[in-house]
Formats: structure tokens, sequence, C-alpha cells
């Protein structure tokens, strides 16, 4: 697909994963796939979900915007408590809608992710992933907890084009995929994030970059402790 946020390289695991709420660890397990031996020596094996693109040399980076964005959609249903397994189930249903390769990034799960789980569930009386949909108003929507991070999605073909990321509580960061390569911009002032983030570690008063940016003070402090929390400012 000749397209840029399918194509380009943004971020690395730990980044990606800092940006959605993530451990690196989890999110690399479902960009990669995993293998694992059971102590019958059973190897089972569990593809990539999220869009993970070759490393260069050099460069670590390898998650492309759509990978983001399925990430967020990922991190969506792990919010609702069903183990691993369950959600790879849950995933794997609506990857099979419509024949998409990247049916977690597009305007399809939004419009009719729901109705495609809810009629799975019913017929295989699968009454946990039955808890990840609702009827309300005589149609079949996602829990609140999923539709909460789906909101955040927003589209400009059948493919999402921006992400207002979920690290954080209040709609604070946006991402564009072609502006600032990427890099989170906040809605309110426009900073990139990248420079917000050094001048704070080189030891500048959050009151000071903020009147910079006209970014608010409280917008600031909330993005640094949810994406590096004080314990981990060094990282």
């Amino acid at each position: 697909m000749d397209d840029e946020r399918f194509t380009r390289r943004l971020y690395t695991v730990p980044e990606a994963a800092r940006l959605v709420g993530m451990s690196p660890s989890t999110l690399g397990t479902w960009a990669h796939g995993y293998n694992r031996r059971s102590i019958g020596r059973t190897v089972f094996k569990q593809a990539p979900v999220i869009t993970s693109l070759d490393r260069s040399i050099g460069d670590q980076r390898s998650i492309p915007f759509v990978g983001l964005v399925e990430a967020t959609v990922v991190q969506a249903f792990r919010q609702t408590g069903l183990p691993m397994q369950r959600i790879r189930r849950a995933l794997d249903v609506l990857a099979g809608q419509g024949e998409l390769d990247h049916a977690l990034a597009s305007r399809q799960l939004y419009t009719d992710g729901a109705e495609v789980l809810y009629d799975y569930a019913n017929s295989e009386n699968d009454k946990q992933l039955g808890l990840l949909t609702i009827v309300h108003s005589g149609q079949r929507v996602f829990h609140d907890v999923i539709k909460q991070y789906l909101e955040r999605i927003s589209f400009a073909d059948k493919w999402a084009n921006e992400l207002i990321l979920p690290v954080t509580k209040r709609e604070l960061l946006r991402v564009l995929p072609e502006i600032e390569g990427g890099d989170p911009i906040f809605l309110h002032g426009g900073a990139p994030l990248s420079a917000v983030r050094a001048r704070s570690r080189a030891g500048e008063p959050i009151g000071s970059i903020a009147r910079d940016y006209d970014v608010p003070e409280d917008d600031i402090r909330e993005v640094l402790d949810a994406i590096w929390p004080a314990t981990q400012t060094a990282a």
C-alpha cells in the first residue's frame, strides 16, 4: 500500500507504548507476535496484531501511524479486563470483517465493528466477548470503555488519519502523521511534544515553557507525568 500512514516508520516500540499507555514488552508482543513452549514442549504461536515494519541499521523505529492507531484499539480492549487470548479472538473477528488487512485502523471498525462482535458473540454463545458490546436505542454499540478510545480516532477516507492520544484522560495531544514527522503536538498551542520534553529535561521551569508555547501548564504537567512518570523521568 503506497500510503505513508502504513509505510513510514515513525516510532520505536517503547515510544509507541508510552503514547498509548502500554508497557513496551506488551506492545512488542502485539506487534511482533510470539512463540511459547508449553511444559509438554508444544509450541504455541501468535501472529502480530499491530502493524510493524522492518527496522534499519541505526534506526530502531518500526511502528507507523497505522500501527499506533491499532495499538490504541488493542489498549481499549485491554481496559475491559479480558484476558489476552479472548482479546485476540475479538480482534481476529474484527479483522475478518470486510477482509481488510488493517481493520483495526479502518472506519469500518467504528461503523460496523460493534455489530460484528455482537452477532458473533450471540451466534457462538460467547459470553465474554458479549460483554464488549451493548444495545443502546436499538443499535449495537461498543462498551463505553472501548467507545471512549475509538472516539479519539478520526478518518479522512476509510483509514485513520488523526489520533488524540489515549495516554491522558483529557484530550491533550494529537498525532497527524504528516505533521512534525508524527511527533505528537499539544491541542492547545500546537507545541511539539519532543520540544517541550527536551526543555523540561534540561531543567527549564514548566511555567516558562508554557508561556513560550502558549500551552497551559496543567496540560504540560499532565502529559509529562502520564508518558514519563516521575520515577522514569530519565528514561
